[in-house]
This record gives structure tokens, C-alpha cells and sequence, in this order.
């Protein structure tokens, strides 16, 4: 009987031990921007200016929230980045968060906007292996001049 045990562990724990242990032969590339809000609006508008150099980092946590994984990433001349991570995360919540600007004048992280929710596993539906997070930003320290004119506009076109 112990015998029969330890053959059906080999054959049947072993390979998929060995299949969960290896990374990923398609990655997942995972793509946001960063944006510097120019008008202190909370969103982006036409006056936004995306931040090249600015850095993100990628964290996957348990349901006790012990973190599991973390990967980090810096944007483009465009202001965007591109991540591969290389496992899947089926049961982990994963959030890219802001980590640093460049720029001098407009590194605070816009609250609400600092963090974007990812689903990094192949077991939902979606067949592409790109994953996009939503825009994240910091803030300017001062108004930009005309923003007052430009949130008014906007103002006008929801009524």
C-alpha cells in the first residue's frame, strides 16, 4: 500500500509541483501611464503632461495582505510603462502604485489616482496576455495658468 502511494505521488504530484514552480512560456505585459495633473483637477484633461522617468512598481498580495510579489518599472518618453511579469497571480490582488516622479514640481501622488487594480491570471475570460491599468498621477504644486478657464469649459459641457 505504501508503495502504491508513492508511485501515485510521483506521477501525479511531481508533474504539477514541477509545472507550478516554472515560469510562464507567454508573459504578461502589463501597461499604464503616468500623468502629472497639471490643473489639480483629480482626472485628466486637455493641460495633462505625462512624466517620462516617472517610477511604478507592481505588488500582488495574499488575502492577508503579506506581499507576494513586487516588480518595478519606469515610463517612457510617452509616460508609459511596460512590465512583464512572467507568473501567474489567480489568487493574489495585485495593484501598480505609484513610486516616484521626476519632477521637481509635481510629485505628489494624486490620492485616489496613486494605485491601479491588475488581474494578472489567464483563468477570467481574457485572451490577451497585455493587461492595462488605468492612468495614475501626481499632482503639480501650484495650478497651472489657464486651468480655472479650462475646468469651467468642462463645466459647461456637462449641463
Amino acid at each position: 500500500m505504501a508503495k502504491l502511494g508513492l508511485i501515485l505521488a510521483l506521477c501525479v504530484l511531481l508533474p504539477a509541483l514541477i509545472s507550478a514552480s516554472r515560469p510562464m512560456s507567454q508573459p504578461f505585459l502589463l501597461q499604464g501611464r503616468v500623468y502629472c495633473d497639471t490643473c489639480r483637477a483629480g482626472f485628466e484633461t486637455s493641460a495633462t503632461t505625462y512624466i517620462a522617468s516617472a517610477k511604478v512598481r507592481v505588488e500582488c498580495k495574499d488575502r492577508e495582505q503579506k506581499l507576494l510579489y513586487s516588480m518595478e518599472g519606469t515610463t517612457d518618453s510617452t509616460g508609459t510603462y511596460s512590465i512583464r511579469v512572467n507568473e501567474d497571480h489567480g489568487d493574489e490582488t495585485c495593484d501598480v502604485v505609484l513610486v516616484s516622479s521626476p519632477l521637481g514640481n509635481c510629485k505628489t501622488a494624486d490620492p485616489g489616482r496613486d494605485r491601479a487594480r491588475v488581474v494578472l491570471t489567464r483563468y477570467n475570460g481574457i485572451v490577451s496576455d497585455t493587461r492595462f491599468a488605468n492612468a495614475m498621477g501626481f499632482m503639480k504644486d501650484e495650478v497651472m495658468s489657464g486651468c480655472t478657464m479650462l475646468l469651467q469649459s468642462l463645466m459647461e459641457e456637462e449641463d
